[in-house]
């Protein structure tokens, strides 16, 4: 190893400025001193290396290495820091790491993580790298991991523990009392649970709660003071346990197999993260951006997947176009109007955004379903009545003040009206629609959103230009 690699980064210098300028200075020394630690493949100095930054930052310098420096740094780092950095990654740049590394060097990191993330992982590597990591990996792990791959990742069998604290509903108070004093360490792991009560076939019967253990005769019989237990069916969707949540005050829910056998739990927090992993997946899916992706990850890859959608919107707006072609006779003799037919696509096409994205939330968390289009049209409607009103008054000022014609005012400012109406209609309605028929509304919901208010909008100001044109020219 060499000196400057052992040493502590120096302290850097008094600044007036935010702590920003403190973490770009820790940064470089970082880089230098983890170059450094990587050519002596020295893993306990890159951990304290990387320990000075904050999780953010450690990310984004990882990033910045090359593939076969990211694979050295994850095998020499200690297993736990390796674990919790790659939480931190995007599931296909945390794969993208694992395939890189020795299967018994990912299964030492594979041990560290949570049940839930193994399985993500697991479930986006290949058969073969996949086996191998399971094989290397601590027996009970990988079997708790094995149970979980062939599940959904977006139901309860995906996202639960699949190692509840339970006891047998014949068990006495007193009994498990000592079993949880005797065995702290053991029992450490399931803090937050509470234990459940099943009977000789492993079927759950109850719920205990620490009150009701230590408020109890300890000669009574779990069956004796436990309470009804509410559970979730192992292909709970993501959007019902939300619903679940939503009505019950629980940390988390048992999971039963079809024969109500207990096999797992899921936290509230489990689902929380997944429903805003989905939203996030959603909003990024809307701008044509698919999947986790980052500047880090292969060029050809990256522009292959955006392509796609970008084709698409290549031959949408080629139709838009065509609107413009139909009209050039109005066009060439107010050409004025070239003026503000972006204005009013885009201002309208922002209100449908808007509209997009309140129906996007609320499928994700449940709040509405494709039943449900006729309502959200009422309610999108009614705003868009509004704000086209407003907004169209305005251009309708602006076009008229410039121009100095108050029919050229009329036509700009009646255009982004019914624009605007047409754009939330379409925003708030169109993703329950492709929704209903099985298409990714978070995918199809933007190219179609901006062709359709793009169409409409060079129609209605070129529309109602032609019919009033005597008063334009």
């Amino acid at each position: 190893m060499t000196a400057s690699a052992q040493q502590k980064p120096p302290t850097p210098p008094e600044s007036p400025h935010s702590e920003d300028l403190v973490t770009a200075y820790d940064e470089v020394v970082v880089r230098a001193g983890l170059a450094e630690a990587l050519a002596a493949s020295d893993g306990t100095v890159a951990d304290s290396l990387l320990a000075v930054l904050p999780v953010r930052d450690q990310l984004r310098l990882v990033l910045q290495l090359s593939a076969a420096d990211r694979a050295e740094l994850f095998s020499m780092l200690p297993p736990e820091s390796a674990a919790h950095m790659l939480e931190g990654l995007p599931d296909l740049q945390a794969v993208d790491v694992l395939e890189d590394l020795p299967a018994s060097a990912a299964a030492l990191i594979m041990d560290e993580l949570d049940s839930a993330d193994q399985v993500d992982l697991l479930a986006e590597l290949d058969d073969q790298d996949a086996e191998s990591i399971l094989q290397a990996m601590d027996p009970e792990s990988a079997a708790d991991a094995r149970k979980l791959v062939d599940y959904d990742p977006e139901t309860a069998g995906g996202l639960m523990e699949p190692d509840p604290l339970f006891f047998r509903a014949d068990a006495r108070v007193g009994d498990v009392l000592r079993g949880l004093i005797d065995h702290e360490d053991e029992f450490d792991s399931y803090r937050g649970q509470h234990p459940y009560v099943v009977d000789e076939h492993e079927q759950l019967v109850g719920v205990m709660s620490l009150r009701i253990l230590l408020t109890s005769q300890r000669s009574a019989l779990l069956s004796q003071v436990m309470v009804p237990a509410i559970s979730l069916a192992l292909d709970t969707s993501l959007d019902a346990m939300e619903d679940f949540f939503e009505e019950h005050s629980y940390l988390g829910a048992p999971v039963v197999d079809h024969e109500q056998r207990l096999v797992g739990v899921v936290s509230r927090q489990s689902v929380n993260e997944a429903s805003l992993e989905k939203a996030e997946g959603d909003a990024l899916k809307t701008q044509g951006v698919v999947g986790d992706e980052l500047r880090s990850m292969p060029t050809w890859f990256r522009a292959q997947r955006r392509l796609l959608w970008l084709s698409a919107n290549v031959v949408l707006n080629v139709i838009a176009a065509s609107v413009i072609s139909a009209y050039e006779e109005t066009l060439a003799a107010v050409i004025t109007l070239a003026v503000f037919l972006p204005m009013v696509s885009d201002m309208s096409g922002c209100s449908g955004n808007q509209a997009v994205a309140v129906t996007m939330r609320e499928l994700s968390i449940g709040v509405v379903k494709p039943r449900d289009v006729f309502r959200v049209w009422l309610k999108e409607i009614s705003v868009g009545m509004i704000n086209g009103l407003a907004l169209g008054l305005l251009i309708g000022l602006v076009a008229w003040v410039w121009k100095g014609n108050p029919v050229l005012g009329a036509v700009i400012g009646g255009a982004l009206m019914l624009n605007t109406m047409i754009a939330v209609s379409i925003g708030g309605t169109v993703p329950l629609i492709l929704k209903r028929f099985g298409v990714d509304p978070a995918v199809a919901s933007g190219p179609l959103l901006t062709t359709i208010t793009d169409m409409a909008g060079f129609f209605l100001v070129l529309g109602l230009a032609a019919w009033s044109l005597p008063y334009l020219t």
